[in-house]
């Protein structure tokens, strides 16, 4: 029974990431290391296959080992958080623009509290179980 529910959690966590390639406001690292943890409790080949991805798979094990993310990711989440502050003023009245506003304003700045991947420990590329 846990076992499943962390296999559907995983699946629907890795749509949403997947969604998220396609759509700029939502997220898809977040999605994608959760698919990696659901995985890792339910399934070891999706695990593998998504800790191997050569996109994603730097960003898991980023975060696994330093609970990093890269300065470049964290641009990036900013950007997007902006730009869903400019669509809720623009196209939500108040006050219902400001919960996402302000849901923004803390997602955003808890990510620049997050470390950064080690330069000289940097991870490029998944590592491989083939090598």
């Amino acid at each position: 029974m846990k076992r499943q529910f962390y296999l559907i959690a995983g699946l629907i966590s890795l749509g949403l990431g997947g969604i998220g390639v396609i759509l700029p406001l939502l997220p898809t690292v977040p999605f994608m290391i959760l698919a990696a943890f659901c995985f890792a409790n339910s399934s070891p080949r999706l695990e593998a296959w998504l800790v191997e991805h050569p996109v994603f798979g730097v960003h898991i094990n980023n975060w696994r080992q330093r609970r990093a993310i890269t300065r470049r990711g964290k641009w990036a989440a900013t950007a997007a958080f902006a730009a869903s502050c400019v669509i809720a003023l623009l196209f939500v009245k108040p006050p219902w623009n400001l919960i996402p506003i302000a849901a923004a304003l803390i997602s955003g700045s808890w990510i620049w509290t997050r470390n950064e991947p080690d330069p000289e420990k940097a991870i490029t590329r998944p590592p491989s179980q083939k090598e």
